[in-house]
């Protein structure tokens, strides 16, 4: 017969175990619980009744993607950009700066994925953008110990506009950097030549004119 004691030493080493695995798993996990709290759309849902959704409660792999022509914008949309000039920096608390041209980032490694752009009680459109991932660039560039936040600086022109996130989301890789949607280059009115995706968050907190990753330690 199993005793009391073996019995009560099994439990608290099964539970000891549990909670290893969640403090391992981490960030995955909650990632993880989150798409499990997301209302499904069913496909042919207008978008007009998505005008007011927020992106991180909602599963969007149902819905059509928008023809980039029924698209509107807000903020800047006139930026001109000169591609022999223009670079994407990578600075900050990072071992290794980096500047890279157009070509070069249009060679990377390809994400493409669909995500709905909200601008809220204006508008809303699951665009097909396609990109490459900031946690490649992160990594090499050499986030130095310590860092903990991301921003994200964009248009140089009217509108200067930056955006901070913590390293823990942004190494999530839900967010990405895209310079085609729906299958054409991206145009000037939405962000050319680079622009930051931000799936889980509403249009405010996307980034056009994209030009500099910062990692900064506070």
């Amino acid at each position: 017969m199993i005793s009391r004691r073996t019995i009560i030493k099994h439990f608290l080493t099964g539970a000891a175990g549990v909670m290893v695995f969640f403090n391992q798993a981490g960030e995955g996990l909650r990632l993880l619980w989150a798409a499990t709290k997301r209302r499904v759309l069913e496909r042919g849902t207008p978008m007009s009744k998505l005008m007011h959704a927020h992106p991180a409660r909602v599963d969007i792999s149902n819905l059509e993607t928008t023809p980039i022509d029924e698209f509107d914008v807000m903020g800047e949309t006139t930026l001109a950009v000169d591609l022999e000039e223009w670079r994407l920096e990578i600075d900050g608390e990072v071992q290794n700066p980096m500047q890279l041209s157009y070509q070069e980032l249009i060679s990377r490694p390809v994400i493409e994925r669909n995500a709905l752009l909200v601008c809220s009680g204006f508008f809303a459109y699951n665009g097909l953008w396609k990109g490459f991932s900031v946690v490649d660039l992160l990594n090499e560039a050499g986030v130095k110990s310590g860092a903990t936040t991301i921003y994200f600086h964009g248009s140089e022109g009217f509108r200067k506009k930056n955006r901070r996130f913590s390293l823990e989301e942004v190494m999530s890789g839900t967010i990405f950097i895209a310079y085609e949607v729906n299958g054409q280059r991206l145009p000037q009115r939405h962000g050319f030549p680079m622009r930051l995706v931000a799936e889980d968050h509403r249009g405010r907190r996307w980034i056009k004119y994209l030009n500099r990753i910062e990692v900064v330690a506070k």
